[in-house]
């Protein structure tokens, strides 16, 4: 858990979540998730039927992605709430970076806690998350 005194606004912290997406990686997720929409799947009707480029990422795979970041940086257990909007698809041969960037430090009923910022980004700089995230720190 991250400590008030080793923290100020405006700190940051950022991590590669995955390098070259891969296709398979995304249709396990979809085993693991149980969501087999066919936009993630399957490539035919992606392409020819729904009109995309390809099938891309499902947003709860990035967003799942992006709170391990998060849980990696103010440590187990110490999440307190999380919640992101899809802001692009994320396509099989992206780079996910990660960034949390402390935006507040103040008290709670049961203690201190943080305000995070939250963005994840492609290879080419382009938002694919933002969202915001509170966590439990120690005085």
């Amino acid at each position: 858990m991250l400590k008030e005194n080793e923290i100020k606004v405006g700190d940051t912290h950022s991590s590669v979540l995955v390098e070259d997406l891969k296709r398979t990686q995304i249709v396990q997720y979809a085993g693991a998730s149980g969501d087999y929409n066919p936009l993630h799947t399957d490539e035919i009707f992606t392409t020819q039927i729904a009109g995309y480029p390809s099938v891309f990422a499902h947003g709860m795979l990035s967003m799942g992605l992006t709170g391990t970041m998060l849980t990696d940086y103010v440590g187990d257990g110490a999440l307190k709430k999380y919640g992101v909007r899809f802001t692009n698809q994320v396509w099989p041969g992206d780079t996910l970076t990660g960034k949390a960037t402390i935006i507040e430090i103040r008290q709670e009923d049961d203690g201190k806690v943080i305000d995070l910022m939250i963005e994840t980004t492609n290879q080419d700089n382009v938002s694919v998350i933002t969202g915001n995230a509170t966590a439990k720190i120690e005085s």
